[in-house]
């Protein structure tokens, strides 16, 4: 049982507080060195070299630095503020418009910056003082922005996606387009919900005041100004990759020229900007893929103390064969979303099963859609959800952390539904037969 009690020992340090990358490589070190031959620590060189790729496969990974630098540019350009100006004047007017707004510019911006953090922080900021001061209850407020800013986990192009494809060795290109239908389909349940609960309790989700100066046409001109520079970037980067013109990295490298050329015409570029941005990215990366160098000494450790022989038996003894397999895999990603995040749920949990997956013949794009669709939730599920804590760290005084979390409720349990439609009826999605290898 020395495979099993690493991965105990290592989830009891990570709940500690122990910096995960360090937590993963130290552990997995300690028990090579306790259980297994201390000799085998000289492939850690080589392990780490196969993850940069010198068979061509690491390049995907180049995308990660890329689109995160493009969505930093774009969050400097103020382009939230713009969406979330134009968008609730022109739906605002609607009862529950505002709230439904925000679902849209959080379309808008996951698909363009796909930088959770960035889109939370900017929507708390702007449309939550703006929903509370128009009457809107402070549970639907808060539980549309925690959730709307999470979309940029399942809606391409995605960091997640891009870590499923190098995990689970799929095209990432193949992973955007599977991804593509259920975003929509996630996008618009949350429109619905948001509709029907201000149809069932209109004075919790009011219309808002529209300045009369501005006439309608005027109103849907600003929109137009504000979200076709964005979705023009979209289009290019999406429909580039979609048709076989570039690949992921490739296009997330045109991403970052979008992005700088908007900055230029919103007229937000400096080289402070431009530097401030660089910055973040490393930082940002540097995380990522210090977690993929500590996961990968940890799966060595994991792998040569026997966890591998044991974790599979386990998974392979599930009964119900290949459903029975895929719900306790789906149960104990949900399970570990309350207290890991996806980073760590993607290069820990994820190699353990891909042998399984792949001998039970199930496909690995819906697989891996399925696991984007999970890994989404755990941004929202208390006690650890970021995106909660981003929203609390912006919001208005009052606003409490139980009416947050009773706020994002509703939208967990949308997320689920989609996630259990995802798995019976794939073809809902437009999922073929040989993406969906149980049909």
């Amino acid at each position: 049982m020395i495979g099993v009690a690493i991965f105990v020992v290592a989830l009891l340090m990570l709940l500690l507080g122990f910096p995960v990358a360090f937590t993963f490589a130290g552990i997995g070190i300690a028990f090579i060195v306790l259980f297994a031959d201390p000799n085998e620590l000289a492939q850690v060189p080589y392990r780490i070299y196969s993850n940069m790729g010198d068979n061509g496969e690491g390049l995907v990974l180049m995308a990660v630095p890329l689109f995160i630098f493009m969505g930093l540019i774009l969050q400097r350009t103020k382009l939230a503020e713009q969406l979330l100006e134009s968008m609730g004047q022109l739906f605002g007017s609607f009862r529950g418009g505002l709230a439904i707004s925000t679902i849209l510019v959080g379309a808008l911006l996951a698909a363009s910056t796909g930088v959770v953090g960035a889109s939370v922080v900017a929507m708390g900021l702007i449309s939550l003082p703006v929903m509370l001061r128009n009457g809107y209850q402070t549970e639907l407020a808060t539980g549309t922005i925690s959730a709307a800013g999470t979309l940029g986990q399942i809606i391409p192009p995605s960091i997640v996606l891009i870590i499923l494809g190098d995990v689970l060795n799929v095209p990432v290109g193949d992973l955007f387009r599977a991804a593509l239908a259920p975003g929509l389909v996630l996008i618009g349940t949350y429109i619905l919900y948001v509709a029907g609960y201000a149809f069932m309790r209109p004075a919790l989700a009011p219309a808002m005041e529209i300045d009369s100066q501005l006439s309608k046409t005027n109103i849907i001109f600003k929109a137009l100004v504000a979200v076709l520079p964005p979705l023009a970037l979209i289009l290019v980067v999406l429909g580039s990759i979609f048709k076989g013109i570039a690949t992921p990295t490739e296009s997330s490298a045109l991403g970052c020229v979008g992005a700088v050329l908007l900055a230029i015409i919103y007229r937000k570029f400096s080289l402070s900007m431009l530097w401030e941005s660089t910055i973040e990215t490393v930082k940002i990366t540097a995380m990522v893929f210090a977690v993929l160098l500590g996961a990968s000494i940890f799966s060595m450790g994991f792998s040569y103390t026997g966890g591998e022989e044991q974790v599979e038996a386990l998974l392979m003894s599930v009964p119900g064969e290949k459903w029975g397999f895929l719900i306790f895999v789906m149960l104990l990603i949900t399970l570990l979303g309350f207290f890991l995040d996806y980073i760590e749920i993607s290069y820990v949990v994820l190699p353990l099963v891909y042998t399984v997956v792949d001998s039970f013949g199930i496909n690995m794009v819906w697989f891996a859609i399925l696991v984007a669709m999970n890994l989404q939730t755990s941004f929202l599920t208390p006690p650890f959800g970021f995106a909660l804590f981003y929203l609390k760290g912006v919001a208005p005084d009052g606003v409490t952390t139980a009416q947050i979390y009773r706020g994002v409720i509703p939208f967990i349990l949308i997320q689920l539904a989609v996630l259990i439609s995802l798995l019976f009826f794939p073809h809902w999605y437009g999922m073929s037969s040989e993406q969906a290898a149980l049909w």
